[in-house]
């Protein structure tokens, strides 16, 4: 008896965890699944997206997706950019989280709110407002100039040679908050008797942080790093809205490129299927990112445990 009781009860707990999982799947289907299913067939189809005259050709736009210089040299950004953000997202919020750890700091949470807030601004509004900021009569100008550092302005995001570099500062500078917050949590979960027998046996400051709080951030850090790549290599908002993939392709990602061909009319009727194609091309290359970090994250988190 009571063990068929025990195990009405388990059926019940499971069934009311499918119940609530429902609405979550049921808009995933319907916001993850249906695109990505579409986005195949229409990857198979020469179709603008606004009529009906769609005409099957397999596997052509794949084939001319990858005879494209344009949609490798959007790649060839999407990874400088990638490797432009994503130490300085790891290595600036790291420092600062360690410096707004400490207990006695006052105004502590002050500046974590500072610092937070570009994170809940949104991106488009962010990236209009820099390209005053950053032009080249705006407010970066007239400060390098003032001090010396610059005899004449810097058109920051009209010339290919700094828009790039602009963009990663930018986009840095607004995520340094969220991922602060990531440092500032696992921080938090490190005990601090581990601290304390360090101090006894004689370990301060460098000492501390190289042999007790790296270790163990670890995990954490390898959690933040598969983020911060997967988040970059998606960028668009930003450089859209400030530089259009511009000045002559310097910052245009496969977002942007994506997003040239499927919805817009600078190079006349949209090509959604090529568009579809290029998208699961670059997919492909994200999900095998994607997956070599989780077998590198697992074998990290089994050294740590040991």
């Amino acid at each position: 008896m009571g063990s068929s009781h025990i195990v009405k009860t388990k059926w019940k707990i499971e069934l009311w965890c499918w119940i609530f999982l429902v609405p979550t799947l049921l808009l995933f289907v319907l916001f993850q699944g249906w695109p990505i299913a579409a986005s195949l067939y229409y990857a198979t189809l020469d179709w603008s997206g606004l009529t009906s005259d769609a005409t099957y050709v397999g596997l052509d736009n794949f084939a001319n997706v990858a005879k494209d210089p344009y949609f490798w040299n959007a790649f060839k950004n999407s990874f400088k950019f990638m490797f432009g953000v994503v130490p300085l997202n790891l290595i600036i919020p790291l420092i600062l989280a360690v410096i707004l750890n400490r207990p006695r700091l006052k105004g502590a949470s002050i500046y974590r709110t500072l610092i937070f807030l570009p994170v809940v601004t949104t991106t488009s509004i962010v990236g209009i407002i820099m390209v005053f900021i950053w032009g080249s009569d705006g407010a970066v100008n007239d400060a390098l100039m003032k001090i010396g550092l610059l005899s004449t302005p810097i058109n920051w995001l009209g010339d290919a040679k700094w828009s790039m570099f602009t963009v990663v500062l930018i986009s840095v500078w607004k995520n340094l908050g969220i991922n602060m917050i990531y440092w500032l949590a696992g921080l938090q979960g490190i005990p601090k008797d581990l601290y304390e027998a360090a101090e006894v046996d004689g370990a301060r400051g460098t000492k501390l942080f190289v042999h007790i709080t790296v270790p163990l951030l670890l995990p954490i850090g390898a959690v933040i790093l598969l983020l911060n790549v997967v988040n970059s290599l998606k960028v668009f908002d930003l450089i859209k809205t400030m530089t259009n993939g511009g000045p002559f392709f310097a910052t245009d990602v496969v977002s942007t490129y994506i997003y040239r061909y499927a919805f817009s009319s600078e190079i006349g009727l949209p090509q959604l299927g090529y568009a579809s194609a290029a998208g699961l091309f670059f997919a492909v290359t994200i999900s095998a990112l994607a997956i070599i970090q989780s077998v590198l994250n697992k074998r990290i988190k089994g050294r740590a445990k040991l």
